[in-house]
């Protein structure tokens, strides 16, 4: 036997994709809205169709009754086929074609009936209230079948009741009137579930447009994914609706940004402050890689707008890498200040072996000490001045380098600095990197000098960086705070354009400013005032690790020229 292949199960239930599924459901709801209404209504119409007969009915008997002459013929003639009883009643019946037009004495014997064999007998059904002077109306079955009856009492000329008069309305003819309006309000029903399909098929196919004809898994799957995806990675992600409200926060957010879910429906005025920040996440400053600072961190911002009008911003934490570069730049301006002092040492010590072979005993002992002599003055120069040990290093090495570029590296008279910095590491890097600026500036041109002046007001620290070199226009001064704005050629081992905005963010972050203007006799002068930069006189500053080299490091070069005290030293 060849075997067969198994059959294919038929399965039952809805459709996967969200499309058809909504088409069914919506096109389901409008059906069941459309038979629901036309059942509604039916059922009600059947009984007002009986009402409407039975009170046409009521109002013929009434208009019959009181006609004064069919009472006094009822009181005065007899019963018959003829009489003038049957042919009001006939004539009155064919105007208002009703099924029966009955006129009954008061012993309810009939003197007027569609088929004249009726005439003289009694009722079928009891006329008793309206003989007591009641009007009557109901559905009941008669000689003529089952009729929409309508009785009032008759009555001559004093008032007093004679009779009675019944009228009936074929109940077939109110049936048909029923059956005659379903196949209308069908009708009606019918397009009222054609257009509600149509609205069904084009509402659906805005949502398959919206949701990319995923299926109803498919978007819990994603929404799983995506909050899985929110709350575990490393950045922080905000969601902002139309009108630029809070509208997501995930957990890495809420940590950087220092706010909880009470921010989330909040514009980012009222959740942040004003600030850097806010204005980033809010887009009124534009870029990519954005740098702000939220309390003591160092965020990089990036911001990308919604279909919906909306935005989502995503946050980077740079406060680590941020201090790394630091210590790079430390560790990069010690390495330069040995290396030049290697080379230095280097040409000394050949000028002293030269001393030595030519037996020059007196000139190479005169020599050694000159040299000594300038390691020791540079170094308490520059700590009677700059009391901040940190500080005073880094000074020291890059006077160093700066002799080794033909750069005379000078310390202002004025300067003042106790070891009273709250965080001397931001200065550090402010100073390296206005000197490493000026170095630049200044290198290989004539007379090339580089001053530096650090002074305290109160408990504020004013920094002051000066060059000989070619200045800045005054069109381009904003520009050189701008990240990634240069006019040197950058390396390749590293970008430029982002030493001069760190200056900025550092002293903004202390509440300061950095700016720049022209120095005195040309060149450039940067400027850099930290507001609360030194603690109490009383107050300890914060400590910090500070790693002391074996050997002083020597400062040479050109430097400012001594006074005679000094060189009595």
């Amino acid at each position: 036997m060849s075997p067969t292949a198994p059959a294919r199960r038929l399965r039952l239930g809805l459709p996967r994709r969200m499309f058809s599924q909504v088409l069914l459901m919506q096109v389901a709801i409008a059906a069941g809205v459309a038979v629901l209404a036309t059942g509604l209504f039916l059922a009600p119409l059947g009984n007002q169709l009986d009402d409407q007969a039975m009170r046409r009915a009521l109002a013929i008997a009434r208009t019959t009754a009181v006609q004064p002459q069919i009472a006094e013929d009822v009181v005065n003639t007899p019963p018959t086929a003829g009489g003038p009883v049957q042919r009001a009643a006939e004539r009155i019946r064919k105007a208002t074609r009703a099924e029966y037009i009955v006129v009954m004495d008061g012993r309810g014997v009939r003197w007027s009936h569609p088929t004249p064999g009726e005439i003289g007998r009694t009722v079928s059904t009891d006329p008793g209230q309206a003989l007591a002077g009641h009007e009557v109306m109901q559905i009941d079955d008669g000689t003529l079948g089952r009729t929409a009856r309508g009785k009032v009492p008759l009555r001559d000329s004093n008032g007093d009741i004679v009779g009675a008069v019944s009228v009936g309305i074929a109940y077939g003819s109110v049936r048909a009137r029923l059956i005659h309006a379903i196949p209308e309000l069908l009708a009606y029903a019918g397009g009222a579930l054609a257009v509600g399909a149509l609205a069904a098929w084009l509402i659906s196919r805005r949502v398959q447009r919206q949701t990319r004809d995923l299926a109803f898994s498919d978007i819990s799957a994603l929404l799983a994914e995506r909050e899985a995806m929110l709350h575990g990675i490393r950045e922080g992600v905000v969601a902002l609706d139309r009108a630029g409200r809070v509208r997501l926060l995930n957990d890495e957010a809420r940590r950087l940004l220092g706010i909880g879910d009470e921010a989330v429906g909040r514009s980012l005025d009222e959740a942040l402050g004003e600030g850097r920040t806010t204005d980033v996440l809010a887009g009124r400053v534009t870029g990519t890689d954005l740098l702000t600072v939220r309390g003591r961190r160092v965020l990089v911002a990036n911001r990308m707008p919604t279909d919906d009008g909306g935005a989502v911003a995503t946050l980077r934490d740079r406060t680590e890498l941020e201090q790394l570069g630091r210590e790079l730049d430390s560790t990069r301006g010690l390495i330069d200040a040995l290396r030049a002092q290697d080379h230095e040492h280097a040409n000394r010590m050949h000028t002293l072996l030269g001393f030595l072979e030519l037996e020059m005993y007196d000139d190479a002992m005169e020599f050694v000490g000159e040299v000594v002599g300038d390691h020791r003055v540079t170094a308490e120069q520059i700590t009677e001045k700059i009391q901040d040990p940190l500080l005073a290093a880094l000074l020291v090495g890059k006077a160093t380098v700066a002799a080794e570029r033909g750069v005379a590296l000078l310390v202002s008279e004025r300067t003042r600095l106790p070891d009273r910095l709250i965080d001397p590491r931001d200065i550090v890097t402010i100073v390296g990197n206005l000197v490493d600026n000026a170095l630049d500036a200044v290198a290989g041109t004539a007379h090339a000098r580089v001053e530096v002046e650090l002074r305290t007001e109160g408990r504020a620290a004013v920094l002051r960086v000066r060059d000989t070199g070619p200045g800045i226009p005054a069109a381009q001064r904003e520009l050189v705070f701008t990240e990634g704005w240069t006019t040197k050629e950058a390396p390749a081992h590293r970008e430029r354009g982002i030493g001069l905005p760190l200056v900025r963010r550092l002293a903004e972050r202390q509440g300061g400013a950095a700016t720049v203007d022209q120095a005195q006799g040309g060149g450039a002068e940067f400027t850099v005032v930290l507001p609360e930069a030194l603690t109490e006189p009383d107050t300890e500053p914060a400590p910090y690790a500070l790693t002391e080299p074996d050997v002083e490091p020597a400062l040479t070069g050109p430097m400012a020229p001594r006074t005679a005290e000094e060189e009595s030293r």
